[in-house]
């Protein structure tokens, strides 16, 4: 139990046995599921947490709340590693009501066989609860990442509880730079939903805000106009850092050969970054956020049975499904009769806004070349 403010305390809890967070996401760090108590003259919990992690959840309630009984759960975000222990809460506190909005108690009808109707506290866009010192308004985050989601403002320590927002990988009982996973984090989970991420740090600009409380990583308590702004940069798909990301798939290391000449190449000629990722031995989440950090990417890929690598089509799509654009592309394919990467390549982009691809395309036939160094040199002018 973590002392937050004077009245609002950490219950959460930390899970270092999942392997996968949402069943894709490698979390080598674990996970914290992160809930809350406000103690006022009536006392609020903010979510709950994974299913696994119950007993510790109440338990950390009970040590907080010293013999009282809490009179709300607000339940902000009903993914279930959120909202999984709702139905013990309530056998637990009859007497508590669950505060949430219409989707909120739609997704528990969904996920529970329990009646919440007596327990039901409804809440709407802008609305607000007062519980004695503390006045919580209620901003809806409609598809941040889910469609009931929403954040909630404390008056009183001026605190926004900002669901997934704001998140990262990672326990909190393990000390790592908070960009990376964050970063990670975003865009493999919210990162196709930047205009509504734009909307909320618009309502967001309006509060006066000293930390913030998200479900997942630690609470924010300093320069947090450096975590607005990596979120505004992110959901405007904005460039964050000067570079060019070279991701590769190569079977017999022909490819990978000609990736590794251009990372060389822009090295030496002054690219500020260069990162060099093999799809197929990589981690995904890392390599789609370093796509969005970098304006540039070169793709390197072989023809495969007449279309691209599966790694790198797994990647593009991730790339493309996510709203990817703004963006510098270029190409390097590789075929022994018929190369047709680059075509495929470009018609995987159709639909992605402002996407300029660099010239030339680099073709490899089966060995590099010199004709190839030639061609790596004239790409590295246009990308440098």
């Amino acid at each position: 139990m973590i002392k937050i403010t004077d009245s609002v305390l950490y219950v959460g809890v930390n899970d270092h046995k999942v392997d996968l967070f949402e069943g894709i996401y490698h979390v080598p760090n674990g996970m914290a599921y992160n809930s809350y108590v406000v103690m006022d003259e009536k006392i609020s919990v903010f979510d709950s947490v994974d299913a696994a992690f119950g007993d510790e959840w109440l338990k950390n309630i009970a040590s907080a709340l010293e013999g009282r009984k809490p009179d709300y759960l607000i339940v902000q975000h009903m993914e279930p590693d959120h909202s999984a222990n709702i139905e013990r809460f309530i056998k637990t506190y009859p007497e508590a009501k669950v505060v949430g909005n219409a989707k909120t108690f739609s997704m528990l009808n969904q996920f529970f066989s329990t009646d919440f109707t007596q327990y039901q506290e409804l809440v709407t866009d802008g609305s607000s609860l007062c519980t004695g010192e503390h006045t919580f308004t209620f901003v809806f985050a409609p598809m941040v990442h889910w469609p009931e989601v929403m954040v909630t403002y404390d008056s009183k320590d001026k605190l926004l509880f900002s669901a997934d927002g704001f998140g990262k990988f990672g326990a909190l009982d393990v000390q790592e730079d908070w960009a990376d996973e964050a970063r990670r984090y975003y865009f493999g989970i919210v990162g196709k939903y930047g205009a509504q991420v734009q909307s909320l740090l618009k309502k967001a600009k309006e509060l006066e805000i000293e930390k913030i409380l998200p479900l997942h990583g630690p609470v924010l308590t300093e320069n947090l106009g450096y975590y607005l702004g990596l979120y505004d940069t992110w959901s405007s798909y904005s460039v964050e850092s000067e570079g060019v990301v070279v991701a590769y798939a190569s079977i017999y290391g022909n490819t990978k050969k000609a990736a590794e000449q251009l990372a060389k190449s822009l090295e030496e000629n002054g690219c500020p970054e260069v990162v060099l990722t093999d799809l197929a031995r990589s981690d995904m989440a890392e390599n789609i956020a370093n796509a969005f950090r970098y304006g540039k990417i070169v793709l390197a890929s072989l023809t495969y049975n007449g279309t691209l690598f599966p790694a790198m089509r797994e990647f593009i799509e991730n790339l493309t499904e996510r709203g990817y654009r703004g963006r510098v592309v270029g190409i390097i394919e590789n075929g022994t009769w018929a190369p047709v990467a680059a075509r495929l390549i470009k018609e995987r982009f159709a639909q992605s806004k402002d996407i300029t691809f660099a010239e030339p395309v680099v073709t490899v036939r089966s060995a590099v070349k010199e004709q190839n160094a030639e061609e790596i040199g004239k790409l590295t002018k246009a990308l440098c």
